[in-house]
């Protein structure tokens, strides 16, 4: 690859979630490189030694040894999940089978993100759960015996999934999930590449019951969804390319990068190396003539973090883009279907709100205005992007709500801006 400018983006966040709870799972040493300094990582982190896990100050090289979820101790006080769904929802799974209750809560924006959803498979499995305020945090598991379960679920969600996955773990029991598409597969890539028995077939996932996991060496590769930001502003561009490089490429991960390709985008990818049963490679954007598309409810769960900043690409494309499917968008940080709408049009933009989803007309008019985050973060880096082309005066009301999941994106997007503004 020749691009303009080389970016490297944190590492991914789900798999930093996913590595800090495996340490904590495994019996002996375990090594993370490059893990996601963010708020959410953060939070992930905090509860684990609530548990009684030594987890180390977060940095770009920790090491955590762990006897395994046996000794997981009662925890001493709520577990604050601040505003991460992935740590509220995995390490929900971890507690149920837990001989032990904790008392899980979180921001005013997690609080009010749905929590019955992944309450009751648990509650099949033999936990009990409490939910104090209807469907939402606080949340209370009673833990303890579980057994297996042949879990169905109503919607594909990897949060879900991997909470009764994580459940079996920690309980040593067979469990198997049916999902109605496929949702991401990190938890079961990692499982199979830390010690366990996965076997997958389709949307089916089973796990063998798990005497222990191994413990591991891990580098994080890069967030393909921080990355996703940084291609979009080069696709969008007049003349500046931009590479990414050593992102994880996992195919339930890339559907953004496929769509924009539908949408005439320059978007390449080179292989890498494996790295914790994840691939890896670099990924380049290169200025291109966007056309608008219809998503489908099939694309959606490869690039559900990702959909506001296709929503803002929509808008400097040629044409209408329809998004539909994607009603999971509504209880997300925000109600991303309505913040993305108004925001497009407080901006000067043409959008329409669906029941799942929403209709972007294409412009190349200036766009002014200032945006609602509603504290999201990938509403504010969404809309960043626009803001960072020629032409756009875009101001922002909580620029700092980026720290969830890519504190350096501000510096990021001003160096990919000063390059382009240097061609």
């Amino acid at each position: 690859m020749t691009a303009d400018v080389e970016i490297r983006v944190p590492g991914d966040k789900s798999l930093s979630h996913r590595a800090l709870i495996f340490a904590a799972l495994a019996r002996g040493t375990s090594q993370i490189r490059d893990i996601l300094l963010s708020a959410d990582v953060h939070s992930t982190a905090g509860v684990l030694r609530a548990l009684g896990v030594p987890v180390p100050p977060l940095g770009a090289d920790i090491t955590i040894t762990s006897a395994g979820a046996r000794a997981f101790t009662p925890p001493a006080v709520d577990l604050d999940c601040g505003n991460s769904g992935t740590t509220t929802r995995l390490l929900a799974g971890v507690a149920a089978g837990c001989a032990f209750h904790s008392r899980f809560i979180g921001d005013e924006s997690l609080s009010r993100r749905p929590m019955r959803r992944v309450a009751r498979p648990l509650i099949e499995m033999g936990a009990r759960v409490e939910l104090e305020a209807g469907d939402g945090l606080p949340m209370v598991i009673h833990g303890g015996a579980l057994h297996s379960i042949a879990w169905r679920s109503e919607t594909a969600s990897a949060q879900i999934k991997s909470a009764i996955l994580l459940a079996g773990v920690v309980a040593g029991v067979d469990v198997q999930v049916t999902e109605p598409s496929r949702s991401r597969d990190h938890t079961e890539r990692m499982l199979r590449a830390f010690g366990a028995t996965v076997e997958v077939d389709g949307t089916r996932v089973r796990l063998a019951a798990t005497e222990t996991l191994q413990p591991f060496d891990l580098r994080v590769p890069a967030d393909p969804s921080s990355a996703a930001f940084l291609i979009a502003l080069a696709v969008l561009s007049a003349h500046t390319s931009i590479v990414v490089p050593n992102v994880c490429l996992n195919p339930t991960r890339t559907g953004f990068f496929e769509v924009l390709r539908r949408m005439g985008a320059r978007v390449q990818t080179v292989p890498g190396a494996q790295q914790g049963g994840e691939d890896t490679g670099s990924v380049e954007g290169a200025p291109s003539e966007l056309r608008g598309v219809v998503v489908g409810a099939g694309d959606v769960p490869s690039m559900i973090d990702e959909l506001p900043l296709l929503a803002c690409a929509a808008a400097r494309a040629l044409g209408t883009t329809e998004i539909r499917g994607a009603a999971e968008l509504r209880v997300k940080e925000s109600d991303r279907i309505a913040t993305v709408v108004s925001n497009l049009r407080a901006l000067g933009a043409s959008a329409d709100e669906l029941p799942d989803g929403l209709v972007v007309h294409g412009s190349s008019s200036p766009l002014r205005g200032t945006v609602r985050t509603h504290g999201d973060h990938r509403i504010a880096m969404a809309f960043g992007v626009l803001g960072a082309l020629p032409g756009n005066e875009i101001a922002f009301d909580d620029p700092s709500c980026v720290a969830v999941s890519y504190p350096a994106f501000w510096s990021d997007l001003g160096r990919a801006t000063r390059a382009m503004a240097g061609r």
